[in-house]
């Protein structure tokens, strides 16, 4: 296994494409709103294969946002993943917080994130009231965690409940004004999470391990979010955790490059 990072932007392997055909048939039936893809290739075909597949929204557009590209791991990229592990040994660091040289740090991944999350909820709420405003049917929004990257339901006055990545296909996916399917990679998810449950007090499933909520995402893993956002400010979201890392569209699929 080796760092693809930012730097390589590879196509998908054919494992990768398995993968996204696999996601994409398995994701048929939601009905997503909105499609967020990082610029990277292996992320941009993972997305076009699952609207491709989409029952509901195969012409939908999707918006390449560089905000959402994988870690730049700097000298490591390209390499064995054993090697940055060498380099974090030798610098008496643990290798998910040490930066190669050249790369970007958790705080810069984390930053970026933030900046994301905001404009996603901003234009959200803008779309949304748009749609309210000629009288259109509400919104719905999923966050997946795609190619290398929600229990309850809101009941908030003035607020949309955005939706992000998916167990059953529509598991915490019902009902929802906006669902927003975001394509990203698997370091960039990691601070994803850790950013939503840390910064923004996101509740988690009591059965879920804190083992489990800072985990590696699999290639193609699915989390999934349940947000309601104040239509006032598009700001300060109550999140709810549905999953994370679902995987469940594998099956019998080889998952080893």
């Amino acid at each position: 296994m080796v760092h693809l990072g930012q730097g390589v932007d590879a196509p998908l392997s054919e494992n990768g494409l398995r993968q996204a055909e696999a996601a994409g048939v398995y994701l048929r039936d939601v009905h997503f709103t909105n499609v967020f893809s990082s610029d990277l290739q292996r992320a941009k075909q993972t997305a076009s294969i699952i609207v491709a597949h989409n029952n509901h929204c195969p012409g939908i557009k999707i918006v390449c946002d560089p905000k959402l590209r994988e870690r730049s791991f700097g000298i490591a990229e390209g390499k064995p993943v054993k090697d940055m592990k060498n380099m974090a040994k030798a610098a008496g660091q643990q290798c998910p917080r040490f930066t190669p040289p050249g790369g970007e740090t958790e705080e810069q991944v984390q930053s970026r994130v933030k900046d994301f999350m905001d404009s996603l909820c901003q234009q959200i709420v803008a779309q949304h009231a748009l749609q309210c405003s000629q009288g259109k049917e509400g919104l719905e929004t999923t966050h997946n965690s795609l190619g290398d990257t929600c229990g309850s339901s809101f009941s908030a006055t003035n607020c949309s409940e955005l939706h992000e990545a998916s167990a059953d296909a529509v598991d915490g996916a019902v009902d929802l004004q906006v669902h927003v399917l975001v394509v990203s990679h698997g370091t960039y998810m990691r601070n994803v999470v850790k950013y939503l449950v840390e910064e923004l007090q996101c509740t988690l499933p009591q059965s879920l391990k804190m083992s489990h909520v800072f985990s590696a995402c699999p290639n193609t893993g699915m989390c999934r979010f349940r947000i309601a956002v104040d239509h006032s400010t598009g700001l300060s979201p109550c999140i709810d955790c549905v999953f994370i890392n679902r995987n469940d569209h594998f099956g019998s699929l080889d998952t080893h490059e």
